[in-house]
């Protein structure tokens, strides 16, 4: 540990100290719709692994935030999302599942991404592929039989609006403050209709 270290944990039980009052809010606007944001952060710690984010709502405030270390090393941030929505996978159809055992039906199971190539390779498995994602391990597309099953659905939403952001990458700002309103459950964020919808 160095000074800098120091200073960074300073700031973070200041943090800890000016938010312990918060509260989490949550509600559901419809039983039959889950929504998941999942992001992925490429080769951002020491040996250069990258670092999945994710979190789910099914209105108001997210009862699911994940923040983790991939377990293997990613040479795009294309693949890097791919390992994420991996990653995701086991608690996106886990939920599905438990939600249909309580007598519920899920119409909607939704994994929001923000990278366009990923999503097209996560539709399409190998079909999509090209030389640069030759080399992706078949296990990754697995997402792709579930979207072929009608178990998830993959939606784009922008970059600014993906909350997943707040568990993979060190925000600060306004975006810091809009993504966790988020997950705490204060009023969302404005969207652009036509760039998410329903995100």
């Amino acid at each position: 540990p160095n000074m800098d270290d120091w200073r960074k944990f300073l700031q973070m039980m200041n943090y800890l100290n000016v938010t312990r009052q918060d509260k989490l809010y949550l509600s559901v606007d419809d039983i039959t719709v889950i929504k998941w944001h999942v992001d992925a952060s490429f080769a951002v710690h020491p040996d250069y692994r990258s670092h999945t984010g994710g979190t789910m709502t099914m209105g108001t405030g997210c009862t699911t935030t994940t923040s983790r270390k991939q377990k293997i090393n990613t040479t795009s941030s294309t693949e890097a999302e791919l390992v994420g929505a991996h990653d995701m996978l086991s608690p996106i159809l886990w939920t599905r599942l438990f939600i249909e055992a309580q007598g519920y039906a899920v119409n909607h199971n939704i994994l929001y991404q923000d990278n366009k190539s990923t999503i097209l390779l996560a539709e399409n498995g190998k079909r999509s592929s090209s030389q640069r994602t030759r080399h992706f391990n078949i296990r990754y597309f697995f997402i792709t039989d579930q979207i072929e099953q009608g178990k998830i659905e993959v939606n784009y939403c922008p970059t600014e609006s993906m909350t997943a952001d707040y568990m993979s990458k060190p925000l600060q700002g306004a975006l810091f403050a809009d993504h966790k309103k988020n997950i705490m459950g204060s009023p969302p964020i404005e969207l652009d209709a036509q760039e998410c919808v329903a995100c």
